[in-house]
């Protein structure tokens, strides 16, 4: 399955677009949240990489809506990689 993950980082902007771009990549579902990409805690994407398995798909309308730094990136790939229940962005600055 195709599992969106679409995120703005205040309350005041929109996920409409994202929303969109996901839902016609297939996404059979999408988490969505409002949070500074800083932040360390992201509770919907922990709850996605959770909830992702060996033959599902992560898809993100743009990579900086994912991580916001090459090693934030990284580490998210290496979580999803090793199937840890670790959080995505320990250790990184």
């Amino acid at each position: 399955m195709k599992l969106g993950y679409a995120r703005v980082s205040t309350e005041d902007q929109r996920l409409d677009l994202q929303r969109a771009r996901l839902k016609e990549a297939g996404c059979g579902r999408v988490f969505e949240e409002k949070i500074s990409g800083a932040a360390r805690q992201r509770p919907a994407l922990e709850r996605l990489l959770q909830e992702l398995r060996a033959d599902d798909i992560l898809v993100v309308s743009r990579l900086d809506r994912l991580a916001r730094s090459t090693a934030e990136l990284l580490r998210i790939a290496e979580v999803i990689k090793e199937g840890r229940k670790a959080h995505p962005c320990e250790n990184v600055r």
